[in-house]
């Protein structure tokens, strides 16, 4: 006779995920799509529905339960409370495609009638400055825990859920590889807000003496997309090819300098990067915060969602 099931999700096949869209409409086009998939990321249409429209039907309840909540809890004060955005973060490695998914959540949530206005933020605004970067000797560590300004990052989701009208956080350019001087992104007063970013669920970065305040601390739901590393990191080599024949051909790109390389020579290059970095920031600061994750979209080789757990209440 089999033990109990001590583990703290629920596990669902890719069918059996897809099942539970019940009558939810698909209402993205081809088009849209083409526009939210992110580069080499192969997500279809047919995934859409099987996968995202279920999260997003799941989602709508959560949200709506959560208003619920706090409207109870404003009429048992007698206050009149401001709106507090419900919180969504999205984490998980580089190249495994959390942005795409970040993009579609947006756009399907944004569809269900009582949360119209859904905002993006990506903690790649928050990280220090490459002038910083370079000061402490760590750009070689972009993406870590101690390349990120946690103080900015907690001021700004602290904010948010204070519920002020109005919030700035920086931008940052993936062609520049930097923050964008004097410009800002606004949140004005969402019913959601995603937060996408590698660190999203971590805990902290081992330091004890910083305070326990943490950007998880302030979500309402937390998306962990996963995959193998080997896979991720085939991904990533796919990626930076890509990128070799697009993005770095632009004279103002930080990695212009890349453009001209071979094939051979810009697959040696991805994958001494994914050894020496990424894969070294998956393993000791990302993928140890799966588990604290409310839901785990887990890849298979081909890029395509094979299994959805869901932690039990």
């Amino acid at each position: 006779m089999p033990g109990p099931d001590l583990s703290p999700y629920q596990t669902f096949s890719h069918a059996e995920w897809g099942r539970l869209r019940a009558a939810t409409p698909l209402t993205l086009t081809e088009e849209e799509l083409g526009r939210l998939r992110g580069l080499n990321d192969k997500v279809s249409l047919d995934e859409v529905a099987e996968i995202y429209l279920p999260l997003s039907r799941l989602l709508n309840l959560y949200v709506v339960a959560t208003q619920g909540l706090h409207a109870a809890s404003a009429t048992f004060l007698g206050q009149l409370t401001a709106k507090v955005p419900f919180v969504i973060g999205i984490g998980g490695s580089v190249a495994v495609g959390k942005s795409t998914a970040a993009r579609l959540l947006q756009a399907l949530l944004a569809r269900w009638p009582n949360h119209p206005k859904v905002d993006l933020v990506t903690t790649d605004g928050f990280l220090h400055p490459n002038r910083i970067l370079e000061e402490r000797g760590l750009m070689r560590r972009k993406g870590f825990p101690e390349s990120y300004d946690h103080r900015a990052l907690i001021q700004f989701m602290a904010a948010v859920k204070a519920g002020q009208p109005e919030v700035r956080a920086p931008v940052y350019s993936h062609v520049s590889y930097d923050i964008v001087p004097d410009q800002t992104l606004v949140v004005r007063g969402p019913d959601i807000m995603i937060v996408e970013g590698l660190n999203v669920l971590q805990t902290g970065d081992g330091d004890s003496d910083r305070a326990r305040i943490f950007v998880s601390d302030y979500f309402d739901f937390g998306i962990y997309v996963d995959a193998a590393e080997r896979d991720v990191a085939q991904w990533f080599t796919d990626r930076f090819l890509a990128l070799r024949d697009s993005v770095f051909q632009d004279p103002e790109s930080y990695f212009h300098r890349f453009a001209a390389l071979s094939r051979d020579e810009a697959v040696a290059m991805a994958t001494q990067v994914w050894a020496e970095i990424n894969g070294v920031n998956l393993r000791e600061n990302i993928l140890p915060t799966r588990e604290r994750a409310t839901l785990i979209l887990e890849k298979g080789p081909d890029h395509r969602v094979r299994q959805v757990q869901l932690r039990k209440l």
